[in-house]
């Protein structure tokens, strides 16, 4: 099948950076949109940015100018590069891929297991 497996949270200070990265692998032909999410404590899950299969962006109003979304579509991975963190950005980061495998005959959308970042101040 498809697995989603993010990398590169932890603990960083405010004003600090992360990169996040998305790595899908299975039996993939082609991925669609790629999307990054997150979740807060006690928070609804939320969209944080997304991109096309064909490099479109888009980001939420709150992390806008902060944040850059990229992905590598040899390597089918996404990546998320945070700057000028503050501690509101503390959250579980999710990666969320709608992929077409070579099994399935319809697109699918994807969970990765999340990344937890940690904005200290």
């Amino acid at each position: 099948q498809v697995q989603l497996v993010e990398s590169g949270g932890g603990l960083v200070q405010a004003g600090g950076s992360l990169r996040l990265s998305c790595a899908a692998s299975g039996s993939i032909f082609s991925i669609s949109d790629m999307v990054w999410f997150r979740q807060a404590p006690g928070e609804q899950r939320e969209l944080v940015a997304g991109i096309t299969s064909g490099g479109s962006t888009y980001y939420t109003d709150s992390m806008k100018g902060r944040i850059i979304i990229s992905r590598d579509n040899a390597k089918n991975t996404m990546y998320l590069q945070m700057n000028s963190l503050k501690p509101e950005d503390t959250a579980v980061y999710y990666c969320n891929a709608k992929v077409q495998s070579r099994i399935a005959t319809i697109p699918l959308a994807y969970w990765g297991q999340g990344t937890q970042v940690t904005v200290s101040s």
